[in-house]
């Protein structure tokens, strides 16, 4: 110990070790004030630790060091022994956690509330996928059936199941924390987008292989056919990154089919629309009887028609899980309902057969309506008013677009964090925009163009429940913007004060709170499926196609952020910021309901959507696909629909799949699918009467016997929600029996 250097060795070491224990084991105190025992969890790591062994050995090491330090000073009270009586009283008081961990933060006030909205054309396109996927895998079933059926050798020994089995891994590849939530770097993104986009068009294939297996008359001339020339859909996506488009049917005096698909387990009434090259198209249901139609211009650009292009549109009702087929073809004897066109704050030179009136916009105002509702827009054609047809009461339900800027502070807003420079900022705009404003048999709309938005409201004039609620659909491009974000705000009347409900992944409704205490940030929560904000007599609920990032700043407000371009890293693992952004489609449902609550019960903590409310949101989410023979094939007979269930299944039961099992075998598809039903929890003072529902509810109860028309049920066994297991009294059951909120497996047989 005389050698200076050992000397000083040593009293470094221990001043180390010291100063080490010392801030470890104060951090450690403040922890444990969160525990209610003497036991503190303190976990160790991060992303993209422990890549290799030398890095675990030495922090094992350190961290025995510093423990050995601490153990070995008896003032520390590291060692302290636990009394047995105290932790078995501090079992009981452990309190009940309830609702979520949203939004998180891990400093200061870096809330990670950035990615509820990056990268939504992703998000966007996730939706698109799921729907595509369950559409096929259901109509894959009961094809496979008809084809083991009838021996169709060409459909059993495709490949569509191994095309399906890439569809599923591919979109739970994009489930992952760094993909849905847009938190991947710009080559990872595109990696991610190709596989969905590759899987998205397979989907479209089988689903067209399949619908025409079930609806031909001859089912053993499915082998003849050339699939190049038979069903194909309507919408084309050129590449992963760019919006899908309608393709325009060539049509002749020669007709050629026409098939919808309703992926609804409810019968449904839709407005169907296609692109078609003649304005004197006609359709006509599988029995040759003339459909009403309603012929819309097609836009090349705001101002432009297509003289190549028409738009018709029809109104089908349609089976659950069914197929309905009409003809359409070019007739000299076609009547269809020209759409009329008012354009506001612009001129359109070339109007061609649409009649159409340019205004000031101060000479009339904005307004549309149907049987349900009315409602008023102001002069840039932005919603202001929505006006109850059954009780004429004016409810103000004003649209607005803002904007975000990021902090001047170091830390700025990136992939994951969203840091505001402070309030929003209205969208501000030197002229009025042109506003195109439509109104025809079955649809009606204002589409206002603004730089970064093209905004449209539209309105079904359908009685059902699709004529309740209102379409609003944004095409936002903020690709030439830094470091701001977007926001569309629906401000009401409705007296919600600090409270918004919001879904969680579409399965049940988490109460939230705005707080003022917090930063902004703090208080954007992430919208799954919907939002909404009520009060005792009224609810508004904003029903969404994808995910996106929401608030309620203030009381009667609903905000959702649509995108955002933000040039840098946050610091949270991604090294770079998001400016990828691509022109992105953003798709909502506006539906205002009319409640009868008291005050006290307005107090409590659980809330749920009403029926009305959920099959809403089965429009955007579960849209109907439309098909299209590319080629007239003179020889082709369909059917006039098929309608595999005997009638819908009850409101609030929904079929979240009916997907083949593989073979245990040959990895291929099995006899077997596995039928999973969610039955969800609805608000039941919420009125259904007049809301034109197509199905009614049943206490969770299904019988088996009644519910398919066309197919026998060989076996139906419940089953763990995984297929993993199967309960111990597993047998063949002749009724379901489902709980509220619950989602239950069944592995079932078809013949």
């Amino acid at each position: 110990m005389s050698c200076p250097i050992v000397l000083f060795l040593v009293l470094f070491l221990f001043s180390f070790f010291f100063c080490r224990a010392e801030m470890l084991l104060d951090q450690y105190r403040k922890k444990s004030k969160l525990f209610r025992t003497t036991v503190v969890l303190a976990p160790l790591g991060d992303d993209f630790r422990y890549c290799e062994r030398i890095e675990w050995d030495h922090q094992y090491k350190n961290y025995q060091l510093l423990f050995d330090y601490m153990n070995s000073h008896p003032e520390y009270n590291v060692k302290d022994k636990e009394d047995v009586t105290i932790r078995k009283n501090s079992q009981s008081m452990f309190p009940v956690l309830s609702g979520d961990f949203f939004t998180y933060a891990d400093r200061d006030d870096h809330y990670w509330s950035g990615y509820f909205t990056s990268r939504p054309f992703y998000k966007r396109m996730d939706r698109i996928l799921e729907s595509h996927l369950r559409a096929a895998e259901i109509l894959y079933y009961f094809a496979l059936k008809q084809a083991q059926k009838y021996k169709i050798s060409k459909f059993l020994s495709s490949s569509h199941y191994m095309a399906l089995t890439e569809a599923r891994r591919n979109l739970g590849l994009f489930q992952h924390h760094d993909a849905i939530t847009g938190t991947a770097k710009d080559w990872v993104v595109v990696d991610y987008g190709t596989r969905l986009f590759h899987s998205l068009t397979n989907l479209k294939k089988i689903i067209g292989y399949s619908a025409l297996l079930l609806i031909l008359k001859d089912k053993n001339s499915y082998n003849s056919y050339s699939f190049d020339n038979l069903l194909d859909m309507d919408l084309k996506q050129n590449s992963q990154g760019s919006l899908p488009q309608k393709t325009v049917i060539t049509l002749s005096a020669e007709p050629r089919y026409l098939v919808v698909c309703n992926p609804s387990e409810q019968d449904r009434i839709s407005v169907v629309s296609v692109y078609v090259s003649s304005p004197t198209a006609q359709v006509s249901s599988s029995s040759r009887k003339p459909v009403e139609i309603q012929m819309s211009a097609v836009w090349n650009t705001a101002t432009t028609i297509s003289q190549t292009a028409y738009e018709i549109s029809f109104l089908v009702q349609m089976p659950p899980l069914g197929l309905k087929v009409y003809r359409i073809l070019e007739s000299a004897s076609s009547d269809p309902h020209l759409a009329e066109y008012v354009l506001h704050n612009g001129n359109v030179k070339d109007k061609g057969i649409f009649n159409m009136k340019n205004v000031k916009s101060t000479e009339e105002d904005i307004t549309l309506e149907n049987s349900f509702v009315k409602l008023r827009f102001d002069q840039s054609g932005l919603l202001e008013e929505m006006i109850n047809k059954e009780d004429s009461k004016h409810h103000e339900v004003k649209v607005q677009f803002s904007w975000y800027g990021t902090t001047s502070k170091k830390d700025k807003s990136g992939a994951y964090l969203f840091l505001p420079d402070g309030e929003a900022k209205p969208y501000v705009y030197t002229t009025l925009p042109f506003v195109r404003v439509q109104r025809g048999r079955f649809y009606s709309d204002v589409t206002c163009f603004l730089e970064h938005v093209t905004h449209r409201v539209r309105l079904y004039n359908i009685q059902g429940t699709d004529g309740q609620s209102v379409e609003v659909s944004n095409i936002v491009d903020i690709r030439k913007e830094h470091n701001r974000e977007i926001a569309m705000r629906i401000s009401s009347s409705i007296n919600s004060q600090n409270k918004f409900y919001t879904d969680l992944n579409g399965y049940q409704i988490q109460p939230r709170m705005t707080m003022s205490k917090l930063p902004l940030q703090a208080n954007v929560y992430p919208m799954t499926t919907m939002a909404y904000i009520q009060d005792t007599k009224h609810r508004l609920t904003l029903l969404s196609a994808q995910s996106l990032g929401v608030s309620s700043l203030k009381s009667g407000q609903i905000e959702v952020i649509m995108d955002g371009r933000l040039m840098q890293d946050d610091n949270r693992g991604l090294e770079q910021g998001v400016h990828d952004n691509k022109v992105t489609a953003n798709l909502f449902r506006l539906l205002l309901e009319k409640r009868s609550v008291n005050t006290e019960e307005e107090k409590k903590s659980v809330s749920y959507p009403s029926l009305v409310s959920h099959i809403t949101s089965s429009f955007p989410n579960h849209p109907v696909f439309t098909m299209t023979e590319k080629i007239p094939v003179p020889t082709l007979q369909l059917l006039g629909e098929f309608s595999p269930l005997l009638s819908s299944l009850p409101c609030d039961i929904h079929l979240v799949n009916l997907r083949t099992i593989q073979s245990k075998v040959d990895g291929k598809h099995s006899d077997e699918a596995a039928l999973i039903l969610h039955r969800k929890g609805f608000d039941c003072r919420f009125s259904s009467r007049d809301t034109g529902l197509l199905c009614s509810t049943t206490q969770g109860k299904i019988l088996v016997q009644k519910l398919l028309s066309m197919f026998t049920v060989a076996s139906l066994i419940p089953s763990s929600l995984s297929l993993m297991h199967s309960p111990p009294d597993a047998r063949n059951i002749s009724e379901i029996n489902l709980s509220p909120m619950e989602i239950s497996t069944f592995r079932i047989q078809l013949r």
